[in-house]
């Protein structure tokens, strides 16, 4: 039978689709095999191969390192007794990230301020919305107004307040997700004795390093970035004193702990735990400070500002003239070392002012306490408008420098030992004799020779023998010659403290040239022409009971390793930084005088005192004259251990404003070290009031 006609073409079309279908279905399982073959070789490759670039690359995307503060070392007084120290603390911070809404930023502000005051130390003073907002460094205020100041980085959180109370801590975790953006995290807080705050001003104090390294406001030394490098805006560092001095031995070395961050660099979430990096801690200084010596010296300037305005001493026509003292300055330094036992500057303040933020009314209420007055200008304690009518910590230093004159006129042959003078109480000079000046009190002290001028304070002596004599004898070289012999005992130059602003003082009879230079060298015979820091004064009685040594004050002892104690660097050697040979009669003839200066509190003192006392008088605005007491002295005279000067801005005469301080002073040194190497004891525990 015939097939019927197409039927073979039908057929071949079918097998020719079939077979075309086959190769498709092929060819598609084929590339797909191909695809997953590809697939799976890359995944291997980026798991096996390019696994750990990958994945430190997207930790370097994702996360950003930021720095720990390092722990500071602590500063310890001679004996080891703390004075600041670094203790474990748990601090509030606040987080910048993206599209923060100002309302709930400044509600946050609000809210937080509110919990401070509920929980936080009732015996502190809290930070205020306004406070908290600026220390978020957000870049606008509680009225959502845009501030001059923008936030300079993103990544760093802000610190908004250091050692939480328990209650604080408690809340804010309770109530951890309607606070949105903070956290509390532990660090090194700095620490004081706040019942007994100790050498205040010499110790310094921190600020953050934000602040440190403005360009209008801060200190060149955190200015030079070579030096800081790694430093964080937000950690503390010293700002004055010891804390400044050494804030490279104090500092240690930052920790590292890593937050994760979007592509602007803004956090998005909690931090890493634990650091990557823990921060080291810094070495410890021990300073020549002995607590209890020092604690005895700013009792006894606050005890006598208060008796100078007490009955006893406001009818008594001598001691009178202290009413108005409102501070005193005080530093004793060891004679065979060089070695600072106590340096007071009163008074003082709570140092834990600096580690919370403060308005400008605190500052202001602390503003005339903050500066060393024993090293620099300090100002009294009066409302700003009426400061110019007061001293400020740096006076005449009057007749202490009398027995510095006496060995200037014998070294330059202006007389001898054995030169009297008439003493007439009055002494003319200049041309026609038209310039008149007089003892205290106009006091005639008839035939006098070097030691009784010393012995009796004679103005008279100083200015004819010495002051107009050198004048006479060398009008153009008088002051170079003056000035020479002064630098060499300390006065009008660095001590070599090294204490950050540091004063040379003000040496007048170069600088007052509106006087002609005869009456500025008869004038600077008896301390009316300069005007030197305590610790200047301190450092010339040390000079002076060395019979000429002029030593370096020494203000830390040793420095240790934070953990293990052990000793770094020990400064147990005198540094003599200049020496003055005068003959034996010299210094035997003004010592001598200097035994016999009459003084106040001194009556049952079991040791031999080489005293001077000085009423320096000077102008302040409105022409008003007011006196301040000054105050040098050492013991035992034929053994010196002790120099110490007091100075007491119008406190009167030095024999009733300074000399009592100075006898707490030697007092408190015998009890704990004694001043004839024995040590008596103290009866009880000093404490300030």
């Amino acid at each position: 039978m015939k097939k019927p006609i197409g039927m073979d073409d039908s057929s071949k079309q079918d097998g020719s689709q079939r077979r075309h279908f086959t190769t498709r279905i092929n060819l598609f399982f084929f590339f797909t095999f191909f695809l997953f073959s590809v697939l799976i070789v890359r995944l291997a490759m980026l798991q096996f191969v390019e696994g750990k670039e990958l994945s430190a690359e997207k930790d370097k995307i994702n996360n950003a390192d930021t720095p720990i503060p390092p722990i500071r070392g602590n500063i310890f007084d001679r004996q080891n007794a703390p004075i600041a120290y670094t203790t474990s603390a748990q601090s509030l911070y606040f987080r910048i990230e993206q599209d923060q809404p100002k309302d709930q930023v400044v509600a946050l502000a609000k809210r937080l301020a509110d919990i401070f005051t509920q929980y936080g130390n009732k015996d502190v003073k809290q930070p205020t919305a306004e406070e908290i907002i600026k220390a978020m460094d957000v870049g606008f205020d509680l009225n959502q107004q845009e501030t001059a100041k923008k936030p300079s980085y993103y990544s760093v959180p802000r610190r908004i307040k250091t050692d939480l109370t328990q209650a604080e801590m408690a809340f804010i975790l309770e109530h951890r997700d309607e606070l949105k953006w903070i956290e509390i995290m532990e660090e090194s807080l700095r620490t004081y004795d706040r019942e007994n705050t100790i050498a205040v001003q010499l110790v310094g104090y921190m600020r953050p390093f934000s602040t440190a390294r403005e360009a209008k406001n801060g200190l060149e030394f955190y200015k030079d970035k070579t030096k800081t490098e790694g430093y964080l805006d937000r950690e503390y560092v010293g700002y004055d004193g010891i804390e400044l001095m050494y804030q490279e031995e104090l500092r240690g070395k930052n920790g590292v702990k890593s937050y994760p961050v979007n592509a602007l660099q803004k956090i998005i979430g909690s931090a890493e735990a634990p650091p990557v990096i823990p921060p080291e801690k810094g070495n410890n200084l021990f300073l020549t400070i002995d607590k209890n010596v020092q604690l005895a010296t700013e009792k006894a300037i606050m005890d006598h500002l208060g008796t100078l305005k007490g009955p006893a001493y406001r009818s008594n026509p001598y001691a009178n003239k202290g009413v108005n003292a409102v501070a005193g300055y005080a530093v004793a330094m060891e004679v065979d070392t060089g070695k600072v036992v106590a340096m007071a500057s009163m008074p003082d303040y709570d140092p834990t002012f600096w580690s919370n933020p403060f308005s400008d009314t605190d500052y202001k209420q602390v503003q005339t306490k903050i500066n060393n007055g024993t090293i620099t200008t300090a100002y009294p304690d009066y409302p700003e408008d009426e400061q110019k009518y007061h001293p400020t910590s740096i006076v005449y230093m009057g007749s202490v420098i009398k027995p510095l004159s006496v060995l200037i006129g014998l070294n330059e042959g202006l007389f001898t030992t054995n030169t009297y003078y008439n003493d007439t109480g009055v002494f003319t000079y200049g041309k026609d004799n038209n310039s008149k000046l007089t003892n205290s009190g106009r006091a005639a002290f008839g035939s006098i020779n070097a030691t009784g001028a010393i012995q009796h304070s004679s103005n008279t002596f100083m200015s004819a023998l010495i002051g107009n004599a050198l004048y006479t004898r060398s009008p153009n070289k008088a002051v170079e010659i003056w000035d020479q012999y002064l630098a060499k005992f300390g006065l009008g130059v660095l001590t070599g403290s090294g204490l950050p602003r540091e004063s040379p003082g003000i040496s007048e009879y170069k600088t007052n040239t509106k006087e002609t230079a005869q009456s500025r060298m008869v004038f600077a015979s008896w301390g009316q022409n300069e005007k030197y820091t305590t610790l200047q004064l301190a450092q010339y009685a040390t000079t002076l009971a060395t019979r000429g040594k002029r030593l370096q004050p020494l203000l830390v002892d040793r420095i240790e390793t934070y953990d293990k104690g052990q000793v770094l660097k020990k400064f147990d050697q005198p540094v003599v930084l200049d020496q003055t040979d005068f003959p034996k009669a010299y210094w035997d003839a003004v010592i001598k005088g200097m035994l016999q200066v009459g003084i106040q509190g001194f009556d049952d003192f079991p040791y031999t005192i080489a005293r001077k006392t000085g009423t320096s008088t000077q102008r302040v605005a409105g022409g008003k004259e007011i006196d301040n007491a000054v105050f040098i002295a050492f013991a035992p005279a034929e053994n010196p251990k002790l120099a110490v000067a007091v100075v007491v801005p119008e406190g009167g005469f030095g024999s009733y404003g300074a000399a009592p301080i100075a006898r707490k002073i030697f007092d408190a040194y015998d009890q704990y070290y004694g001043l004839d190497g024995k040590p008596k004891g103290p009866p009880t525990e000093t404490k300030k009031p």
